[in-house]
């Protein structure tokens, strides 16, 4: 179970954002702060996994809670290191560069939609997965960890993203039997059309294959399988 600390100065905000995290299998709150103080305190105690951080609080900014953060686990190793993941509405190229020099896994602007957060936890899920079952790495693992590609590598097409990619791709290990675009979008939450492009895209690059299943009347239903 991924624990998980939500950092915001909106009382109503938090309570939001905790609720999508619960909605989602493996993440459980263990503790909100509205703060920076408040936050490193409840780091320091609760001890998460990750941290959902707002830039704008009343005392100090996001990222000073994530230097913080890293620096106290880097004075105790034996506390662990927590994942960061910003949410916030700050826009500027600026705070979105410092966030990610400070260490930060993924950075959500406001508004955003409960899926979209889903496919980030889901991410950071799979990231942590990997890093745990990694022995001696390779430049493919670290790539992939990374979220870079060697060149000469296919890009994705236009229009299709490389986390939602990630996310159809773990939908379709955890169904080594094979599943549908309509059972694909409602694992991953996302739209039957979206999920059908993806699988359409893992077909067509040869990572995965496709059947038919005839049923009644109506055409039959593409499922699609991981190959590999």
């Amino acid at each position: 179970m991924t624990k998980v600390l939500v950092v915001d100065d909106d009382f109503m905000v938090a309570r939001l954002h905790s609720r999508y995290v619960s909605a989602v299998d493996g993440f459980t709150v263990v503790g909100v702060a509205h703060s920076g103080a408040e936050a490193l305190r409840a780091a320091e105690e609760l001890r998460p996994d990750l941290v959902l951080l707002d830039i704008y609080l009343p005392d100090m900014d996001g990222i000073g809670v994530l230097r913080a953060l890293r620096a106290a686990e880097e004075s105790d190793r034996e506390r662990g290191c927590a994942d960061a993941l910003f949410i916030t509405a700050a826009r500027d190229a600026g705070t979105v560069r410092s966030a990610l020099r400070a260490g930060a896994l993924h950075y959500l602007i406001k508004p955003f939609t409960q899926a979209a957060l889903r496919e980030q936890l889901l991410h950071v899920a799979s990231l942590r997965t990997r890093l745990d079952e990694l022995g001696e790495a390779r430049q493919e693992d670290v790539d992939h960890l990374f979220g870079t590609r060697p060149p000469g590598s296919r890009e994705l097409p236009k229009g299709l993203a490389a986390h939602t990619a990630e996310l159809v791709e773990r939908i379709l290990r955890a169904h080594p039997s094979g599943l549908s675009a309509t059972e694909c979008a409602q694992a991953g939450a996302l739209s039957r059309v979206s999920a059908r492009r993806y699988l359409e895209y893992f077909a067509d690059t040869g990572r995965a294959e496709v059947t038919l299943r005839y049923g009644g009347a109506g055409r039959p239903e593409r499922r699609y399988r991981l190959l590999g």
